[in-house]
């Protein structure tokens, strides 16, 4: 159980990483006396429970939120890599009396069209959203390659100063676990209900302090962008040596300025 008057950080990593994301922002969040709690959503680099299979992220959010009380943890804030960016703003939409502060890393929330800028534009995939969501595809022509699969978008969307190789490896090795690649196809086959939820909070934008991280090789200055209709108090970086994982590849200027603003907003 976690003492709810010491600052609390839920950290909600995307696809197709692990926990591992945060391996140097926890340190930075111990460091500042802000307790980290790694959340693995379900089917995101381990096998989902059995008893979850709406992959729809405000049902993620809602299953997050719930986990976390039954813990005892009511009051926090959540830093949100990629889809698990997405289930973090729909928490602090849901309940916005229990998420203090929300940082965005790298994603822009579906139903959103803004297009990436350069050099952004020539990095970033955009091949793996269409095939993860054409059904029957990826069940035939993944398994056993999941090395060149995730490899491939990891090592493209890190841009070019890459991941480190171990982290890589570690990310290709959990996503190659069975009922993996099923539960994470699942996130991108739900993207007609997750736009319709998006979508209906732009007329009630949250008031959450956001701040909003893009990697220059990857989304860059759209993650902000991407939230000036959803959230009334945005504070925007861009990560210039960064791709898609900021955290992980400028962890001095990131992981900072996250620790800064937590600390604003507790």
């Amino acid at each position: 159980m976690t003492d709810n008057r010491t600052p609390t950080a839920v950290l909600l990593h995307g696809w197709p990483v692990t926990t591992q994301h945060w391996r140097l922002l926890v340190p930075a969040l111990d460091a500042a006396g802000i307790t980290a709690v790694p959340v693995t959503l379900p089917g995101l680099g381990a096998a989902p429970p059995s008893d979850v299979t709406d992959f729809r992220k405000a049902a993620l959010a809602d299953l997050v939120r719930a986990r976390l009380a039954r813990d005892g943890v009511t009051r926090y804030a959540v830093v949100g890599h990629d889809w698990g960016a997405t289930v973090g703003y729909l928490m602090a939409a849901a309940a916005p009396e229990s998420v203090t502060a929300l940082v965005v890393e790298e994603e822009v929330l579906p139903g959103i069209d803004i297009e990436i800028p350069q050099p952004g534009r020539d990095h970033y995939p955009s091949w793996h959203g269409p095939f993860n969501r054409a059904v029957g595809l990826a069940e035939k022509l993944v398994p056993g390659r999941e090395a060149a699969y995730y490899g491939t978008f990891l090592e493209q969307s890190a841009g070019p100063s890459g991941l480190d190789p171990a982290a890589l490896h570690a990310y290709v090795d959990a996503y190659s676990t069975p009922g993996v690649l099923e539960s994470g196809l699942a996130y991108y086959r739900t993207r007609s209900q997750d736009v319709d939820d998006v979508r209906a909070l732009a007329d009630r934008p949250i008031s959450t302090p956001v701040l909003a991280i893009g990697g220059r090789y990857a989304m860059g200055a759209t993650v902000a962008d991407g939230l000036a209709a959803l959230a009334t108090d945005v504070t925007r970086l861009v990560a210039e040596q960064s791709g898609h994982y900021p955290a992980e590849q400028e962890p001095d200027v990131v992981n900072d300025a996250i620790v800064r603003f937590l600390r604003q907003h507790f």
